[in-house]
């Protein structure tokens, strides 16, 4: 049987630490037979959880025999890694073990440097500050989860049981994988990535900047059909001076920005509105549906009317 240990750590989320206990345990193989244990471990036997406080029934030694860990998130992901923690970790990852994490738990397993030169993902909303803090790690916020084979990690919350329904596929294959989706209702595999949840507010736009001014200008007018020289002319400047000063401010290029912003636009129309698709392509600036479309899907990962059944 393959045995799964659950790291709890201080303030682990509840949420993040339940969901892998629900998944695994809820396994069945084709004859009955469960397809995991599992073992919730600690490096003491109480842990704050900031809600309530958990009994873990193993220690740290709990990893030895696994054959997976899963790092659940915690509300401190910032805090130091506890020397104990760090060097049991990495001792899992010597033997081969594999090992995952859930939402903010990639801040612990990366301050193992496990992830140093890896792809990995957390919450879209903690992206910046992970890549800001581990630089060798190349953080993805727009996937579900990221499987480098031994390391895998997950987005913020329900990206969770995204992950551990994968593990099951890898482990017991589609069949025992999907019927755990079942149980759990969910589908064995989410349309999109983290993407598509992102706050659609605005496309970033740098406070005080020297762009400031045009970018709330090309807030207010994406629905014209804007070219370069447009946006150039708007701003008073070349082209290329144009296409420099927004990579020194934005860290994209002026085309970019601006079609981030007509689905951002675009993301707020579908949750609110019943417009058409072709209506809300046109309101929002593009030539065509179908470059609507392909546009929309490229940056959620999902079609429009996919993010509205969704959302709306």
């Amino acid at each position: 049987m393959h045995t799964v240990a659950v790291l709890a750590l201080d303030r682990v989320i509840p949420f993040d630490l339940s969901t892998p206990i629900e998944v695994f345990t809820r396994t069945r193989l084709p004859d009955g037979r469960p397809g995991y244990q599992i073992r919730v471990c600690a490096q003491r036997e109480e842990i704050d959880t900031g809600v309530f406080t958990l009994r873990a029934p193993w220690g740290l030694d709990g990893l030895e025999a696994a054959d997976t860990v899963i790092v659940p998130g915690t509300s401190a992901p910032a805090a130091p890694l506890d020397p104990a923690v760090r060097d049991a970790l990495r001792a899992a990852a010597e033997r081969g073990t594999r090992i995952a994490s859930i939402c903010s738990g990639t801040f612990p397993l990366a301050a193992t440097g496990l992830l140093d030169g890896l792809r990995a993902t957390t919450h879209w909303a903690a992206a910046d500050r992970l890549a800001a803090a581990y630089p060798n790690v190349e953080v993805d916020a727009d996937v579900l989860y990221v499987d480098n084979g031994q390391i895998l990690t997950s987005a913020g919350a329900a990206a969770g049981l995204d992950l551990c329904l994968h593990l099951i596929r890898r482990d017991y294959g589609s069949a025992v994988a999907a019927d755990a989706a079942r149980l759990s209702v969910m589908p064995l595999e989410r349309e999109g990535g983290q993407a598509q949840f992102i706050v659609h507010g605005h496309a970033p736009t740098p406070q005080g900047s020297a762009l400031e001014p045009l970018l709330t200008w090309l807030q207010d007018n994406l629905g014209r059909d804007l070219t370069l020289a447009d946006i150039a002319d708007r701003a008073g400047t070349s082209t290329r001076t144009l296409i420099r000063r927004f990579r020194e401010q934005t860290g994209t290029t002026p085309l970019q920005w601006l079609h981030l912003a007509r689905v951002r636009r675009a993301q707020h129309l579908l949750e609110t509105t019943d417009h058409s698709v072709e209506r809300i392509a046109a309101q929002v600036g593009f030539g065509s549906p179908t470059a609507f479309r392909d546009r929309f899907k490229r940056i959620t990962g999902v079609s429009p009317q996919s993010y509205r059944r969704a959302f709306s």
